[in-house]
């Protein structure tokens, strides 16, 4: 790794590879065997630091089938194949803990008086409320004040079983909560108890967040994506099926960001794990291509896809084992698209390139025609930025590492489009640099104002997305950091170094708010930090959400923060990292909040618990709060 790109952003990959070797340290003790097949299959990524890869706590929390699934049909699918089917039955079982965690029945009874009238009632419908992303709940649908919010208690817990991240984004519509699971599930539950309608298989994992919209005049569908590239509408009374399309053959695809319905149509993006999987001295890195399709909400038909990369890959260059490597690719959209209904456009952020030669489309905002898919324009805010896993380990690592080797400055975070003076509009989204940018959706994305607020890195700047309302836009920063210790102090694991790493608990985080006008800090407040707990990390990765005087963001510490959108007061703070009582039965653990925001709708508040495989800790919850929990 050269060394101007280590001197900015070195603590913090060190951080990524203390996360996974920690298994010498906590190994189960048992068959030799497999303890023996481990270490010469899975050691080479879960003990040397490959970013991302999950700690052996978080291994234990997971049933073995979901273990399984991930060798044979996800993520590490690449090194499953190199195992016989008894192998990963073995390490399944021996990797996992005690299995899949048993339930209640838990179901709803007595009459059904949800989904009847459901545009009368209170709900928070996809990602960022409207088809805008502005992440911003009305005081109409919130029905819970900024006087309310200290009083907020917890009413009920629901345990997501046999996984070890809640990751998905509920969805609050006519009385129900509508969320997705790591363990290839869809629930549908009521909003005000938590207990179940129904639940539905999916075929991989859900990390979306879910729209609901009209079939007819008495029927509603709900739309998500799973981590097999396929998009589901399902009956949202009954979880059957109405429709799936695969809308991407690349076998590392998956969908994180979103579907956003609007109208008749769903934008469905599509990004992928070839970012890891390309660390692979063996793997031809890299082919796969950002994009968005559009689908007939009706149907599922395909109406266009578009790619972020308008080329093809082609070879490029050999690396060290003779493996023929291919470019460009990447620019994935890791985010939930922002459609602009006024202007019939589709705006995306994207992802960094995985190959050279670096993509001029990657790290940029980009605008599609929503009726054709023609892409109309595109601003990139960091040039030459490809990035494999490899580039962040150890020198032997690095045969896959693009010559570019940028610094993985992603966009994770929707564009916002926003209201500005003068009859301007403006799209605003913070990057992994640190930078928060605010470019014109009407003059080709000409930057608009431009604002640091961190330092940025891998897992450093603003992470999955801010909330704006009519004057300010609120961003919170992750900006994580590493500090070096002598080894056995507690909370340290091993370093490639041969020192001792530890989160640094007193360094990142911190929440930001920004006038939308000039890009201008109103405010900011530290955060708190985690004094010198080890293995806690400030960081405030999740995405914001706000309601009129109060805007919420979640830690890695654990804890949930309300602040008061006038000066950025902290006036409610619950830490989420405990034990749970659930109502189905499972044992329920909180842990880092990442990934998705919190969703208010009817006076309650609801959160996942548990996302990270990295500082902060794994968990299998979703949480519902109500003013002193009734």
């Amino acid at each position: 790794m050269r060394p101007s790109k280590w001197s900015v952003t070195g603590l913090v990959l060190a951080a990524l590879l203390a996360v996974c070797v920690g298994f010498g340290a906590q190994e189960k003790s048992g068959n030799p065997e497999v303890e023996g097949l481990y270490r010469e299959k899975c050691g080479v990524c879960h003990d040397t630091g490959v970013p991302r890869a999950p700690s052996r706590a978080a291994l234990t929390m997971m049933a073995p089938e979901n273990i399984r699934f991930a060798l044979t049909k996800g993520a590490m699918k690449s090194q499953g194949e190199q195992l016989t089917p008894e192998q990963v039955d073995a390490l399944s079982k021996f990797l996992s803990g005690t299995g899949p965690t048993s339930e209640v029945a838990n179901n709803c009874q007595g009459e059904d008086r949800t989904l009847i009238e459901p545009l009368k009632e209170p709900r928070w419908n996809g990602w960022g409320v409207d088809t805008l992303q502005r992440r911003f709940q009305s005081a109409e649908m919130a029905q819970l004040s900024a006087e309310q919010v200290p009083k907020l208690k917890l009413k009920w817990a629901f345990g997501f079983p046999g996984v070890n991240r809640a990751v998905g984004q509920p969805t609050v519509f006519g009385g129900r909560v509508f969320v997705g699971s790591m363990g290839r599930k869809m629930y549908s539950l009521n909003a005000a108890s938590g207990c179940r309608y129904w639940e539905f298989e999916t075929e991989g994992p859900v990390r979306t967040a879910i729209s609901v919209g009209a079939l007819g005049e008495s029927r509603w569908a709900v739309y998500f994506g799973d981590q097999r590239a396929n998009a589901y509408a399902l009956d949202a009374r009954t979880g059957q099926v109405i429709w799936k399309t695969h809308v991407e053959e690349h076998p590392a695809a998956v969908i994180t960001g979103a579907p956003t319905l609007a109208g008749d149509r769903l934008y469905v993006p599509v990004s992928s794990f070839e970012e890891f999987t390309g660390g692979d001295l063996k793997y031809e890195c890299c082919k796969f291509r950002g994009s968005v399709s559009a689908l007939d909400a009706v149907t599922g038909k395909v109406l266009w896809k578009a790619y972020t990369i308008g080329e093809e890959s082609k070879p490029v260059r050999k690396n060290a084992l003779g493996v023929q490597l291919w470019g460009p690719s990447g620019a994935s959209v890791w985010s939930s698209p922002t459609v602009d209904l006024k202007g019939h456009r589709v705006y995306v952020t994207t992802g960094d390139s995985y190959s050279d030669p670096p993509a001029s489309t990657s790290d940029a905002f980009l605008a599609f025609d929503s009726e054709t898919g023609k892409l109309i324009w595109a601003k990139q805010m960091t040039r030459g930025d490809a990035f494999v896993v490899s580039c962040a380990g150890p020198a032997a690592t690095q045969g896959n590492c693009p010559e570019a080797n940028g610094p993985d400055f992603d966009f994770g975070s929707s564009p916002i489009l926003v209201e500005l003076p003068g009859k301007r509009r403006g799209l605003v989204a913070g990057q992994k640099s640190g930078v928060v940018h605010a470019v014109d959706p009407d003059n080709q994305g000409e930057i608009l104002w431009e604002r640091r607020i961190g330092e940025g890195g891998t897992l450093g700047g603003i992470q999955w997305g801010s909330a704006a309302d009519v004057e300010k836009v609120y961003v919170a920063l992750s900006d994580v950091r590493l500090k070096v210790v002598a080894r056995g102090t507690p909370g340290s694991q091993p370093s490639f170094a041969g020192g001792a790493l530890l989160l640094d608990p007193k360094a990142g985080g911190g929440m930001f708010a920004l006038k939308l006008a000039t890009g201008e800090i109103a405010w900011k407040t530290p955060a708190p930090g985690c004094g010198e707990k080890p293995g806690c990390s400030p960081a405030q990765s999740a995405a914001v959400s706000v309601i009129p005087g109060v805007a919420f963001s979640g830690g890695m510490d654990g804890h949930l923060r309300a602040y008061a959108t006038q000066d950025g007061k902290i006036i409610w703070d619950v830490d989420t990292k405990q034990e749970y009582k659930t109502v189905n039965g499972v044992v329920g653990t909180g842990g880092a909040l990442d990934g998705p925001g919190a969703v208010i709708a009817g006076g309650m508040l609801y959160v996942n618990s548990g996302y990270a495989v990295w500082g902060g800790g794994p968990g299998n919850v979703l949480l519902a709060y109500s003013v002193d929990g009734k």
